[in-house]
């Protein structure tokens, strides 16, 4: 373990570190100069300081302030002093130091006390590895957990998907198209990860819509279009109460993608900027690739038919911003339209 003896006086360094050399102590520096203590501290990394009080250019009391805003918790500082008076050993405990030798110093009692307080700064070293490795392992097990439940929820979506995309990709398309547009847009590499993760459970609540109205090839009656308009909010019911981000995310997307910029979406009316940004990201995604794939009540469009209804509705039912994005991605080659799009324009 590694000690950093400060003192203006070189004889009282010498002194000192002959000491610990002849007690085995082998990694020893010496400073000097008080005024320098906090870089000699970043530089060696000491386990223990052991500083002089009395220095006539900047004094113990003064270097141990120093040295406060770059100390561990609970660092053992060792303060040479030959004066007694309480008021000074006072002021020096209310500044971090945790013990004291008098001058002129006893050879033996100087390594007793350094030794006892290596021993602890030891023990709290390790006792801080130990927690570290602790909280690692929590944290990959939870996560772990988050990634099971994600998992799980993930599935679930794509089963709902199954039921009016034989492919059952739809969630995977608008998941890719997201992170597109969200990079076009600027967003932090984190966040347009957390987006396209949590994207792909934007309808899960798909799964609570009976057969005869999601693959009904006819005009839903206002009722039936009721039930299909339900599964914003079963969906972020489903997906409500867990403490993982992305999860927490993917409930408020599920609740919101169907919210218009022009306030007349479902399910709550939401409008402008009040629409969360993920959201409004996915509902131009969502919307591109439903209506470039085939339907039980609509064929698919273009590729150029798609790109004039989404720019179309610029204002109305999507963010400009978002569509302005969407439309570089497309320019860019970034966002394609599904396969049987490409086959039947070709």
């Amino acid at each position: 373990m590694r000690i950093l003896l400060v003192d203006d006086e070189e004889a009282s360094l010498v002194l000192l570190k002959g000491i610990l050399d002849r007690a085995g102590f082998r990694h020893v520096t010496t400073c000097d100069r008080p005024e320098r203590a906090v870089e000699y501290f970043m530089q060696e990394r000491p386990d223990l300081v052991v500083l002089d009080q009395h220095m006539p250019q900047r004094d113990g009391l003064q270097v141990l302030n120093d040295l406060r805003p770059v100390l561990p918790d609970a660092f053992p500082i060792l303060m040479l002093t030959g004066d007694m008076r309480p008021e000074l050993r006072e002021a020096a405990l209310a500044g971090g130091a945790k013990d004291f030798l008098n001058k002129p110093v006893n050879p033996v009692e100087t390594r007793l006390r350094i030794r006892n307080l290596l021993e602890s700064r030891f023990f709290q070293v390790e006792l801080t590895k130990q927690n570290e490795r602790l909280e690692e392992a929590v944290r990959r097990r939870t996560q772990d957990l988050e990634h099971s439940q994600l998992e799980m929820l993930v599935r679930l979506a794509k089963a709902a998907e199954f039921r009016d995309d034989d492919t059952g990709e739809h969630t995977w398309r608008v998941a890719e198209t997201c992170g597109a547009v969200a990079r076009r847009m600027g967003l932090a590499p984190a966040r347009v990860e957390m987006l396209m993760r949590a994207a792909r459970l934007h309808d899960v609540g798909k799964i609570t819509v009976p057969d005869a109205v999601l693959l009904k090839p006819a005009k839903l009656t206002e009722e039936e279009f009721s039930q299909v308009r339900a599964h914003a909010r079963a969906g972020a019911e489903l997906l409500s109460g867990s403490r993982s981000p992305v999860i927490r995310l993917a409930e408020s997307i599920a609740l919101t993608h169907h919210e218009r910029w022009d306030g007349a979406g479902y399910p709550d009316g939401l409008c402008g900027d009040r629409i969360p940004l993920e959201s409004r990201v996915v509902a131009v995604a969502d919307t591109f690739d439903a209506i470039t794939r085939d339907r039980v009540h609509s064929p698919a469009k273009t590729m150029a038919q798609a790109i004039e209804e989404i720019e179309s509705n610029a204002g109305r039912q999507f963010d400009p911003d978002v569509v302005r994005a969407f439309l570089l991605a497309v320019e860019a080659g970034e966002i394609v339209a599904p396969l049987t799009v490409r086959a039947a324009v070709g």
